[in-house]
């Protein structure tokens, strides 16, 4: 049997991989650009979290974030690891769960997925992009520019929009719509948030733990705790990906409350920040020594309190402003980067036209989708890796006829 894979990135490898244990099925695994892996290479900030001890069923969303439950479970982080194992791939897990090549790099990630595809029954065609699908009677044909691939089963594995310069792109989208499947509106997630607010340029680079919560009309929309990165623009980080999936959609007004000290209260806060008023130290140096000097400049600015001031002249209430614009710090927010710069896609092809437990369309028998390009977004921290594995793998094994 003749299996054609179109995407030659983490679902699609190991969609391949999956078929090419029936040493019987021939597979064609088709890649746009010059190599495979190239998106995959740059995750993490080239580290590769290739998944967390923690994925399950939650931490998925789409109009159906229970379509990825199935996959997860027949294929998790405990699984994925010991396959990677086999193929050579020595990982380490931090306490957050978070999993990384043991070599920080994820070269390593690609390089071990690369030789294992060096098999007999698989064939690669790089820089090899599909313009056009047709069913055939017998199966598929694929239509482009320099020639026509026949196949008996389709898995179309192209990915999302998300990170354009490294291959993103609407390809897999385009195909699907053709075959009759339909699309939801494509936004950007595990984005950085652009501010109105003017002092973010002056932070540019200062990096700080906090507590980021969202907020749109004064209603919460979404918070979690960790690494916060200023920006030129704006706010990027852990914690702010983790928390920007539909921020800033539509209208109304946007906010994130910044506690750049979240396991500190403020009465601890105010205590010491009194204790300070014997120092003589200029008000410019209050919160030295708690917050990088940059940001404790900043807000002891934005508290309305004078740099030239000594930290002894300050009062009681004035103290108290400094104290709220560490704990409770509003950044108007005005809209997320757009998808060259978004880590993942929210939205996509419809889940309920494919079966979650085998991956095949509802619509075309013999077609299989997998990864990014459906419906099917996870939480920041290895997530979304472990859906393209845990997809790509079911529908390797399912339209090779292994399962």
């Amino acid at each position: 049997m003749v299996i054609g894979i179109i995407g030659g990135g983490a679902s699609g490898m190991v969609a391949a991989l999956a078929a090419a244990e029936n040493p019987d099925n021939r597979i064609i695994l088709m890649e746009r650009q010059a190599r495979v892996g190239r998106k995959l290479s740059a995750t993490g900030n080239g580290r590769c979290n290739l998944t967390n001890l923690h994925a399950g069923e939650r931490g998925y969303h789409g109009d159906d974030g229970a379509f990825a439950a199935y996959a997860i479970q027949a294929f998790g982080p405990e699984e994925t690891l010991r396959w990677f194992r086999s193929l050579g791939l020595f990982t380490v897990a931090e306490d957050s769960g978070r999993v990384y090549p043991y070599s920080d790099q994820a070269n390593s990630v690609v390089d071990v997925l690369r030789f294992a595809l060096e098999k007999p029954n698989i064939t690669q065609k790089l820089g090899f992009e599909v313009e056009k699908v047709k069913k055939t009677a017998g199966g598929f044909r694929l239509e482009c520019k320099e020639e026509t691939v026949e196949c008996d089963k389709l898995i179309i594995a192209c990915g999302g929009l998300a990170g354009t310069k490294l291959g993103g792109t609407m390809s897999g989208y385009k195909l699907l719509r053709s075959l009759g499947h339909h699309c939801t509106k494509l936004r950007p997630t595990l984005v950085q948030l652009k501010s109105g607010w003017g002092g973010v340029g002056g932070l540019k680079g200062v990096r700080a733990n906090c507590h980021a919560a969202i907020y749109h009309n004064e209603v919460l929309h979404s918070e979690s705790t960790g690494e916060l990165q200023f920006t030129e623009y704006g706010l990027s980080g852990p914690v702010i990906f983790e928390v920007s999936r539909d921020a800033c959609q539509g209208s109304g007004d946007w906010k994130c409350r910044l506690d750049f000290l979240p396991e500190i209260g403020e009465e601890v806060l105010k205590s010491e920040l009194f204790r300070r008023k014997t120092t003589g130290l200029p008000a410019s140096e209050l919160l030295t020594g708690i917050l990088h000097n940059r940001l404790g400049r900043v807000l002891t600015q934005a508290a309305g309190i004078s740099a030239q001031r000594s930290i002894s002249e300050l009062s009681e209430m004035e103290i108290g402003e400094a104290v709220r614009a560490v704990k409770f710090f509003d950044v108007a927010l005005t809209e997320p980067m757009g998808m060259d710069s978004a880590q993942v896609t929210a939205g996509g092809i419809l889940t309920k036209e494919f079966d979650e437990k085998t991956m095949e369309s509802r619509i075309v028998p013999g077609l299989y989708a997998c990864g990014e390009v459906l419906d099917i977004d996870g939480d920041c921290g290895g997530y979304n890796l472990q859906w393209a594995w845990s997809s790509g793998r079911l529908a390797g094994l399912h339209a090779g006829g292994i399962l």
